[in-house]
């Protein structure tokens, strides 16, 4: 294969992709750094990257200042999950119904979905808090999932609708010649051949639904042991100083679930994202 760069002009790509990796590597590092330097260190003048007596002891330390911790992040696992699964139930019939069949609206309501992505959670909190107080949901895990579900499903609805835009519909039609029904079809030859993109679908739902949790649970829970992350993080804040370094070995260890989920998964997210890139 013929090379089609030159020598400068690789060299400028590889600079550009290194400053990207610091500029989205460079709070973790900080983090991870933070977490090994003693309580009395951060408070430093001047500020110093690297420091004496670093050692591991904030990952075993933030463990006896929130106890609760794994439980939190057990919690937030759960509602992630939760919201995943409950937004996938949505996500793939309306999807297909939106790729394959013209009706009136369509496009509008496709528009409508875009606008709720730019309306901010934020705005409809009181609202929502009226409806979980007349249902009942207040202190309750369905509280926390019920709003992300019915957030992810329209950025849900667009990516996955994109993707099953690419899949042939000689293939739904050879299926149908054979006697198979429209919901038999979906099941058996569409599912199949679509399930990169429910996976990007799938991973991109559960990563906003694990780390965007804060607000919700602020709002519509009381209850501590039913808490996620984001909010029992907030014990590491005390009334006239911050735990910084337990915080951020916290935070470290709170991002390994989606972290091994993303690890699992890579090849499917990476199979539908490039799903259609070569025309064949």
């Amino acid at each position: 294969m013929i090379n089609k760069y030159r020598w400068w002009e690789m060299l400028l790509i590889y600079c550009g992709i290194t400053l990207l990796l610091i500029f989205l590597l460079a709070p973790f590092v900080e983090a991870f750094v933070v977490s090994l330097r003693p309580i009395q260190a951060l408070r430093s003048i001047p500020y110093r990257f690297i420091t004496e007596n670093m050692s591991f002891d904030a990952y075993h330390s933030m463990w006896k200042s929130v106890p609760l911790l794994w439980l939190y992040m057990f919690n937030s696992f759960m509602i992630a999950a939760a919201v995943t699964f409950f937004a996938l139930i949505a996500v793939i019939p309306a999807a297909y119904a939106f790729a394959r069949f013209e009706f009136k609206g369509r496009d509008g309501l496709l528009t409508a979905f875009l606008a709720i992505n730019m309306v901010s959670g934020a705005v409809l909190l009181i609202p929502l808090y009226k409806v979980m107080k007349q249902l009942g949901l207040l202190n309750t895990y369905f509280a926390m999932i019920a709003p992300g579900a019915a957030f992810s499903i329209p950025t849900g609805i667009w990516l996955l609708r994109s993707y099953l835009l690419k899949i042939p519909k000689e293939l739904e039609e050879a299926a149908w010649a054979d006697g198979a029904s429209r919901l038999y079809t979906l099941r058996r030859v569409i599912l199949p051949i679509a399930m990169p993109g429910i996976v990007v679908v799938a991973i991109a739902t559960f990563i906003g639904a694990y780390a965007q949790q804060f607000l919700f649970a602020l709002t519509f829970n009381s209850v501590n042991e039913l808490n996620p992350l984001p909010v029992g993080m907030f014990q590491f804040f005390g009334r006239q100083t911050i735990v910084w370094n337990e915080l951020m070995a916290a935070s470290l260890v709170g991002i390994l679930p989606v972290l091994i989920v993303y690890i699992f998964l890579q090849k499917y997210i990476v199979a539908g994202l490039t799903a259609g890139a070569v025309k064949e």
